[in-house]
């Protein structure tokens, strides 16, 4: 399977407006389902495939879903990973992440430096990425043993991706966790943009298109769903894809 330069693609995609990102958690279906998941969304206009979850079980599970999924789309399939155990050699690329406000070093520095040798044997290009989870958090929240942003606590999400932004992270993640039902707020994502032009990713709870439009208005570049799509018909998550792309 050829490679895609997926830092490449996703700046060139920024030039021509907001993207959407669809995240596809291999511990939710067979692979062959998430490769049909994969050639859907790519009919409906998603940038990329996102490959990850809180709960994984065998690094299998990830290689099963990552093959099905690119015999099914030309778009880059990209590693989202909870751990060293579940990287792929067979993704485009993968999202080397900290999770910033997480109590526990192991989510911080130490699970990325057992997976280093690794992905310097395989050579996969690696985006670097600070991560934080905000209020509600959910699973993500509670495996990664994070210290929640409050909602309200803009102050302290922007000091942490100032932090980060001086590390030298290529790009930040914001997200409220997999199927929250409040999102992140929209005075919070402004408040970062305007400090830090890194690109943005932001996810969790985003499940319409009126959220969908405020969220890429306030400034994400990227927008992520996930849980979403197991309960949206196809014909609304066409039209949330559609909403991000016109933002």
């Amino acid at each position: 399977m050829d490679k895609i330069d997926v830092w490449k693609y996703i700046n060139e995609e920024l030039k021509k407006g907001k993207l959407h990102a669809t995240l596809i958690d291999p511990d939710k279906q067979e692979p062959k389902i998430a490769g049909k998941l994969g050639k859907k969304f790519t009919k409906m206009g998603t940038s990329f495939v996102m490959v990850g979850g809180s709960t994984l079980e065998s690094q299998q599970q990830v290689d099963d879903t990552v093959i099905a999924i690119k015999e099914n789309t030309d778009l880059p399939v990209i590693l989202f990973p909870s751990g060293a155990r579940f990287l792929s050699p067979y993704a485009d690329a993968l999202l080397f992440m900290s999770l910033l406000n997480s109590r526990n070093p192991k989510y911080i520095i130490r699970e990325q430096a057992e997976a280093s040798l690794y992905i310097e044997s395989i050579g996969m290009q690696t985006i670097s990425m600070g991560y934080l989870v905000i209020e509600p958090g959910m699973t993500v929240g509670k495996k990664g043993e994070a210290d929640l942003i409050k909602r309200n606590d803009t102050k302290t999400a922007v000091k942490f991706l100032l932090a980060a932004k001086r590390f030298g992270f290529q790009t930040f993640y914001v997200e409220a966790g997999s199927g929250a039902n409040e999102t992140v707020p929209e005075k919070m994502i402004e408040s970062i943009k305007a400090l830090i032009e890194n690109i943005l990713f932001v996810g969790g709870g985003i499940k319409d298109i009126k959220t969908a439009e405020k969220t890429a208005k306030a400034g994400a570049d990227i927008i992520v769903t996930g849980n979403a799509i197991e309960g949206i018909n196809d014909a609304k998550m066409k039209n949330i894809i559609k909403a991000i792309n016109n933002s």
